[in-house]
């Protein structure tokens, strides 16, 4: 399906401010029947999928069904409003929710009505965060979560998401914020099984797993196209939960120990502020951060590479404000933290979604599922939603990086292990602060070690290259130090340290040249050190020069006294200084 442009207008600068925080009058304004049609057909085929799911992450996250509902409506609305994704879907999301049963359920019990309030006014304070960080542009700041961390938190989250759910499966109770705990609850219980709910569980896993792998190839084989195929595969999850619902009433499973998800209000979403309770929001402002920041990195991940897809470019601090939004909007309409979801997003995507509008439409069949279809599901198994969600949070499980990363960065495979380790042993929270820790302790390590090269000239030429991997010609008078890192506090010293220990080791040397090309900054700290380094080298007899400075990094030594004190020169390229002092 081809996607019809959508021309921006010259907008008045009075105007250019509003378009920049408000996306929906940039592409509202070229909004068109087509395109309606387009945004229409994927909210319909989008609400279908989102239906179980909605109801299957309230009940991760340790809320009743129609709080998966009431997140999958205004939110939807809000991030139409303001987000810049195209094709994104928001709405509840496994990792999201199990960071909120995780950080709520140490407050109050799963049930209650103090449990309800956590989640909402948690909502509430992701929402806010969320904001904040995009009114003030600060989104760079996830990039310090890099992504072996990110990879090997979902893994951990994927794996405790799928063990929270077994015992929904066995139709038993179990309880624990980590692996071990939960699996020594469970085998506590084990002699409790229900067989009617292991049943019905196991078959819908089955079933899960057989839709995933082999419909689509079955319905491309009777002719159906990959597109197509591919859609009805990904929204068969609604048939299982049909058949199971039908199995559960003909047969009145509930009197046979089966859990079912009973009564859902058939009611419009409560519209309320949650409770502003000071020590509450001392014990759910770390953990609104820690869902802040992943729920964004997951979201912008997904929506980068969907926008890629159409040569469509987001914009991730408005992407922070629209997912500030939605989770305001969850707040206040009986919610929970919410963000964008990789396997909704996709086929939003795939059904042609065109504009934020299809989320908007897809917030409207929700509703009507709310209040219309909700009886229909008073006999559906909590054994169902429990394959619903171990199904697909198995997809997030990716054990193979371990092995990749182990075979590229022993570094970036001790901080994947570490996550993985702490989340699994010690709960989601731990596992993503440590996560955190971690990828800025390696950040700074790295840039403290700056790979340096002495470098020589390849004979008849004008390049310069490594010495210890090309053949190339030097001068027994003359070093170059090649730097491949901006200069700053935690590599200073190490700088000073490399030119002492190469002067030591060359008695004859008797000039150096500093080569910059990849030297983009120097703080006040590496000043400090270029100065001092400049200062021992002339003690030494030896004078120090820099080459191939670029004009930002020059712009500020000029307003130093450093180039007045530089026993050498500045050179504009290193065969330049080559050529005047070898």
């Amino acid at each position: 399906m081809t996607t019809e442009s959508l021309p921006r207008r010259p907008a008045a600068k009075g105007g250019s401010t509003l378009r920049r925080y408000l996306p929906i009058l940039d592409w509202g304004a070229s909004y068109s029947r087509t395109l309606f049609g387009h945004d229409l057909l994927a909210a319909v085929i989008v609400t279908v999928m989102l239906i179980p799911q909605s109801l299957a992450y309230a009940m991760l996250a340790g809320l009743p069904p129609e709080a998966g509902l009431y997140a999958s409506m205004l939110p939807l609305v809000a991030y139409a409003i303001f987000g810049t994704s195209r094709t994104l879907a928001v709405g509840p999301v496994a990792v999201v929710s199990l960071m909120t049963a995780s950080s709520v359920g140490a407050i109050a019990a799963s049930g209650t009505a103090d449990y309800a309030s956590a989640a909402l006014l948690l909502a509430l304070l992701s929402g806010l965060m969320l904001l904040a960080i995009g009114l003030f542009r600060l989104g760079f700041l996830a990039n310090f979560l890099s992504h072996p961390v990110i990879s090997g938190f979902i893994t951990a989250s994927g794996i405790i998401i799928a063990a929270s759910q077994l015992k929904h499966i066995l139709g038993i109770q179990a309880q624990g914020s980590n692996l071990a705990s939960l699996l020594a609850s469970m085998a506590g219980h084990i002699g409790e099984t229900n067989l009617w709910t292991f049943a019905i569980g196991a078959g819908a896993i089955a079933f899960l797993f057989w839709v995933r792998l082999g419909l689509k190839p079955l319905l491309t084989a009777w002719g159906a196209s990959p597109r197509a195929a591919d859609i009805v595969a990904k929204t068969a999850p609604v048939l299982l939960i049909l058949v199971t619902t039908a199995l559960a009433w003909w047969f009145h499973l509930d009197q046979r120990g089966v859990h079912i998800v009973a009564e859902i209000p058939q009611a419009l979403p409560p519209f309320a502020l949650p409770p502003l309770d000071l020590s509450l929001i001392e014990q759910l402002w770390l953990p609104a951060l820690l869902i802040s920041i992943i729920g964004f990195v997951e979201s912008v991940s997904v929506a980068q590479t969907l926008a890629a897809k159409r040569r469509q470019r987001i914009h991730p601090d408005q992407e922070l404000i629209g997912l500030g939004a939605a989770n305001i909007a969850a707040s206040v309409s009986g919610g929970f933290p919410v963000t964008g979801g990789f396997a909704r997003s996709v086929v939003n995507f795939d059904a042609g979604a065109e504009t934020p509008a299809a989320g908007a439409f897809t917030a409207i069949g929700i509703l009507v599922a709310a209040l219309l279809l909700t009886p229909f599901l008073y006999y559906l198994p909590q054994a169902t939603l429990a394959a619903t969600i171990i199904v697909a949070v198995l997809s997030l499980v990716d054990l193979g990086a371990l092995k990749r990363t182990w075979a590229y960065s022993r570094a970036d495979f001790a901080a994947m292990a570490a996550t993985i380790l702490l989340t699994l042993g010690f709960g989601v929270e731990v596992g993503v602060v440590t996560g955190v820790a971690v990828s800025i302790v390696l950040h700074l390590w790295r840039t403290s070690r700056p790979h340096c090269a002495v470098v020589g000239v390849i004979p008849g030429t004008e390049h310069f290259r490594n010495i210890n991997r090309h053949e190339v010609e030097t001068s027994d008078r003359l070093i170059t130090l090649r730097i491949d890192e901006s200069l700053y506090f935690p590599n200073a010293r190490f700088l000073e340290d490399r030119i002492s220990e190469l002067v030591a080791e060359n008695p004859k040397v008797e000039n150096l040249v500093l080569m910059c090309p990849a030297v983009n900054h120097i703080d006040a700290s590496a000043l400090e050190s270029l100065e001092a380094i400049n200062r021992s080298l002339k003690d030494a007899g030896v004078t120090f020069s820099l080459s191939e400075v670029k004009g930002p990094v020059m712009d500020r030594l000029k307003r130093t006294h450093f180039l007045d004190e530089l026993t050498g020169k500045i050179y504009r390229s290193q065969i330049e200084a080559y050529r005047a002092l070898a």
